[in-house]
């Protein structure tokens, strides 16, 4: 809500003064009709859709920055609320037969509103379809909000199997799986605090997802592991992704807020299908990532 105030106070306090306004001219230019001349089936068809525009209005507000988009997509649900605010107040305020602005009022407002609400869905569908080209790497096939983890934004488990699931439909493509690890987490979130090392994660997921290709899906697995989905995609190829993403991570110098520098390590584990289903794959690429932390170890 203080998002919504901050950013657009301005397009809400419109609205309101115009709900205002026609409240003032009805009453100023008509005489309450009797309390038997109201009809309330009216009244709650036309308030409540004049209430849930008010709704879409706010809902929009709240998730969305300011621009061409927001403008139009207000606009016109502004106009439709206002058409159907003036259909509520004709069932409680007699005008006079002379006066015909509140026709315009519910006639014009109406058509104008629509028109701004098609021209505003147009341009939003351009925009997502611009987004949706970005996030091609985080989602695949379909997309439920449910399915985000709210740290990274990127995909969750959950998602991670329905899109394995999918995958391993097609027997006749080999599907690979990396799961990737952050060394000593644990030991990196005590020495950085909680917001340092929740910023470590989100811009690592960012820095995978700059070193995969446009058909693969990167999910954040849970808690510090990541899981890479590589459709179509044989061991040897999936071999050397694995390389590179490994590589990526031990070159990148994440500074913390006090502008230090803090050296990251990743270890890799990798699944490639064989008459599996969604879960068997992900056990198997842990096994892998777990002997490849084992093997570290040993060395170390």
């Amino acid at each position: 809500m203080r998002h919504l105030l901050t950013l657009h106070y301005r397009s809400l306090l419109a609205v309101l003064l115009m709900a205002n306004l026609v409240l003032l001219m009805n009453l100023g230019a008509g005489d309450i009709k009797r309390w038997d001349a109201i009809v309330w089936l009216d009244i709650a068809g036309e308030g409540g859709a004049a209430l849930l525009a008010l709704i879409w209005i706010g809902l929009i507000l709240n998730s969305r920055p300011t621009g061409r988009v927001t403008r139009l997509l207000v606009a016109g649900l502004a106009a439709i609320f206002l058409s159907y605010w003036q259909d509520v107040l004709d069932e409680f305020v007699q005008l006079s037969p002379s006066i015909t602005w509140d026709h315009w009022l519910e006639s014009g407002a109406m058509p104008m509103g629509m028109i701004l609400l098609t021209l505003g869905i147009y341009h939003w569908h351009r925009e997502q379809q611009a987004i949706n080209r970005q996030l091609r790497k985080r989602e695949r096939i379909f997309r439920e909000h449910r399915n985000f983890d709210a740290l990274t934004s990127l995909s969750d488990a959950r998602y991670l199997r329905e899109q394995l699931s999918l995958e391993l439909q097609h027997r006749e493509r080999t599907v690979s799986l990396i799961m990737i690890d952050l060394h000593c987490f644990d030991h990196s979130r005590r020495l950085l605090g909680g917001a340092d090392s929740d910023r470590l994660l989100r811009e690592l997921g960012e820095l995978l997802l700059l070193n995969l290709r446009r058909q693969d899906l990167l999910c954040r697995y849970a808690g510090d592991r990541f899981a890479v989905v590589l459709p179509a995609t044989e061991r040897t190829v999936a071999e050397k992704l694995r390389g590179e993403l490994e590589q990526a991570t031990h070159s990148f110098a994440f500074k913390t807020r006090r502008g230090e520098t803090h050296a990251v390590t990743v270890h890799s584990g990798l699944a490639v299908s064989h008459d599996d289903d969604a879960d068997s794959l992900i056990e198997r690429a842990n096994c892998s990532l777990s002997q490849a932390i084992r093997r570290t170890h040993r060395a170390a």
